[in-house]
């Protein structure tokens, strides 16, 4: 099944689905009955935009097994997550440059991020997974020396709400099993994550209705599912990162200090 797919041609924002390098442009609203347009259009002749414009993207902390017990962290009794500002949303292929106000570690972190296509609140967990339109990847990134600068206050939304500490994308499919996925890390060629969506504390669906009943959720908004195993800090001048699940797709990005 085609993946869906934001992207700008010749100066015009528009979406559609992606089958192999081809996008059929469609109209109205991707998560209200969208409808394909006679247009196509090669993918190398578009920008590929970030798949979808959130009005939120909220990651959770501490979401698989794996990586809790390695810090001896007891798994939580209920989602641990904060917000990344909208302003650090950024779209496949664009440089992160390092912020100017800090000078520390600036870490990775792939993720699988759960794509909201309703309104959805309160919602038991069925009716939450009927919620979800599809799954896209996320690069969570974060300046990882200031969470525990002030002793005094975790500043978990500050260190990865940076500009450009959000990407997410190339597109989002809605024909994958997430219990199915893995999530690989490449940096500079070579791997340095590897672990499977079946690890999460909390599956997809049970995130959606358990945040579902803190905030609405609006279509559109991603949840990063959180990281595992293999967390590292970004080096070198300028670096390459992919956030690859197959699937779904890669997303690319560079890093530049």
């Amino acid at each position: 099944m085609p993946h869906w797919i934001r992207f700008e041609h010749q100066g015009d924002r528009g979406f559609g689905t992606l089958d192999g390098d081809v996008i059929t442009r469609h109209r109205g609203d991707m998560f209200a009955a969208p409808e394909p347009t006679s247009e196509r259009l090669d993918l190398s002749a578009v920008r590929v935009l970030a798949p979808t414009q959130p009005s939120k993207m909220i990651a959770l902390w501490n979401n698989f097994r794996a990586l809790g017990a390695k810090l001896g962290v007891p798994a939580p009794e209920e989602p641990l997550y904060l917000l990344k500002a909208n302003s650090s949303f950024l779209d496949p292929g664009v440089v992160i440059r390092r912020p100017s106000s800090y000078g520390g570690k600036v870490v990775y972190e792939g993720e699988l991020g759960i794509v909201i296509g309703a309104v959805c609140k309160d919602a038991p967990e069925d009716e939450a997974e009927r919620c979800i339109f599809g799954y896209t990847c996320v690069n969570d990134v974060t300046a990882a020396d200031i969470i525990q600068k002030d002793p005094t206050f975790p500043q978990w939304a500050r260190a990865k709400s940076f500009d450009g500490f959000g990407p997410f994308g190339p597109v989002i499919a809605t024909n994958v099993r997430p219990e199915q996925l893995w999530v690989r890390t490449i940096l500079n060629g070579e791997e340095r994550q590897r672990y499977p969506i079946s690890d999460m504390v909390f599956p997809a669906a049970t995130l959606v209705s358990r945040i579902s009943h803190d905030m609405t959720l609006l279509p559109g908004d991603v949840i990063c599912c959180g990281t595992s195993l293999g967390v590292g800090t970004i080096k070198g001048q300028r670096s390459t990162i992919e956030i690859e699940i197959a699937g779904i797709g890669t997303l690319r990005n560079e890093f530049v200090q």
